[in-house]
């Protein structure tokens, strides 16, 4: 029999006293659409969108473990995993309300107001979404919170411990996505009343995750194979591109289904994402030949992504052809920041950042330029349209996002590595995550290698 510890026993003890909890929290009906303003076409959709935006978490896993050493690829991909179950049963506790309960001073909702998801399903729609119950609207803004930590798992890969990071999930959900959530998306909220807008996460989202990266990779420090200025090759290139794939397919959801309905302002959310990722491919890929690189698969999957976090807070709020060049204008600053970065002591393991927080910076402000009320009546005419006030309004919320979300993160992975270890050992690091922090192996492939001036096939080493 091992022996059990403290940081054994605590998870399941958690998740033990949840369940019991839950057994008390009273059921009631169905709230009853009397009234008929639910649509079945938008309920139709929106549920559609919660599986899209849901599919872009084992979307996230594939890109980042293809990425990765092929002796970290199983525990760079659970980590994106894992959050689906820790998010989801915070999510029904208390993060939602957190997020969309009554607000308190516009910066926090009040934590009882659907406490286990209390009375959630009898209560009225939305405010912003009267067409669909209640309850899907929380569960597609789950999976948003879900996806967000998940972003954090590529700028601390190949050195993390897998438990710190389900605390570090647990309280970024808590501290970090939670406020800002409900500071820029909630009618009561101190940055929607301010007038800025994000209209599917370009602050909560990639903001928000890629400071949250920042602060992770500056604490965690720098892995032996970075200080040694070892290349570590992508595990599996095709795994990213897979990656890609569900990540783009689940985007649409995550940005046409953030009209929360099915309507035309959802179609032209969904034009503008694709647009702005498949100029920002092409624009990370020339970029990359103009700068002697040859094109490549990886160049332009991480365009591709970089193009759809740039695009995601101006997606409703932005023209099809203004699109184009947010993409194009994205995946430039981003390759830039991903060049200085490498040039740096930051070891940020896949450049979520550069990538993710950049991106997301850069779409915000965009944003700020771009807006116009042609094409969403409720949102605001940028700068390029003469508006200068709501362009500052914008930068004002980025630095509050920006400053708050970068401190609070630093905080959290400080307070985690003060109560249990934040990074595995050095011969832990040595020998790969996926052995030694769950005794599994990522299936062996080949690898070309030079003989005699030919590529050639030779099976990897174990």
């Amino acid at each position: 029999m091992k022996k059990m510890t403290i940081q054994k026993i605590a998870p399941f003890a958690a998740l033990i006293a949840v369940a019991l909890v839950a057994l008390f929290i009273p059921s009631l009906p169905n709230y009853a659409d009397e009234a008929g303003a639910y649509s079945a076409a938008d309920i139709t959709w929106i549920l559609v969108a919660t599986a899209l935006v849901f599919l872009m978490t084992p979307g996230l896993a594939f890109f980042y473990g293809g990425m990765v050493h092929r002796k970290n690829v199983i525990s760079t991909m659970i980590k994106s995993v894992a959050a689906t179950g820790v998010v989801s049963i915070l999510w029904v506790t208390v993060v939602y309300s957190l997020c969309f309960g009554e607000s308190i001073g516009g910066f926090i909702g009040n934590p009882s107001t659907h406490l286990f998801f209390k009375g959630i399903n009898s209560g009225a729609p939305w405010s912003l979404a009267p067409s669909i119950p209640i309850t899907l609207f929380a569960l597609f803004q789950l999976m948003f919170a879900i996806i967000t930590p998940g972003l954090v798992v590529g700028a601390v890969a190949e050195r993390i411990k897998f438990t710190s990071y389900i605390v570090f999930i647990a309280l970024f959900s808590l501290l970090v996505y939670a406020p800002i959530a409900h500071w820029t998306w909630h009618p009561e909220g101190f940055l929607f009343k301010m007038g800025a807008l994000d209209f599917a996460g370009g602050t909560v989202v990639h903001i928000s995750a890629g400071c949250a990266a920042l602060a992770g990779a500056m604490v965690l420090k720098r892995r032996q194979a970075h200080v040694d200025q070892k290349e570590i090759p992508p595990a599996n290139i095709p795994y990213v591109l897979i990656g890609t794939g569900l990540l783009w397919f689940g985007w649409f959801g995550f940005n046409a289904g953030s009209a929360l309905g099915a309507n035309a302002l959802a179609v032209s959310a969904f034009a503008t994402t694709n647009t702005a990722a498949a100029a920002a491919g092409l624009s990370w890929m020339f970029f990359d030949v103009l700068r002697g690189k040859k094109p490549s698969v990886l160049g332009f999957c991480i365009g591709a992504v970089v193009g759809l976090v740039a695009i995601t807070p101006g997606a409703g709020f932005v023209a099809i052809p203004q699109s184009i060049f947010i993409g194009v204008l994205s995946a430039i600053i981003s390759n830039i920041a991903v060049y200085y970065k490498s040039k740096s002591k930051l070891d940020d393991t896949l450049d979520v950042f550069p990538c993710h927080g950049i991106g997301g910076i850069v779409g915000m402000l965009l944003t700020g330029i771009f807006a116009t009320k042609t094409v969403n009546s409720a949102g605001a005419d940028g700068l390029f349209y003469g508006n200068a006030a709501f362009f500052f309004t914008q930068i004002k919320a980025l630095g509050i996002v920006v400053v708050y979300s970068f401190v609070m993160s630093f905080g959290i992975f400080k307070f985690i590595n003060f109560i249990l270890p934040l990074r595995v050992s050095s011969e832990e690091e040595l020998l790969g995550l996926d052995a030694t922090q769950h005794n599994e192996k990522y299936v062996q492939g080949t690898l070309l290698v030079e003989e005699n001036g030919y590529l050639k096939e030779s099976m990897l080493a174990d």
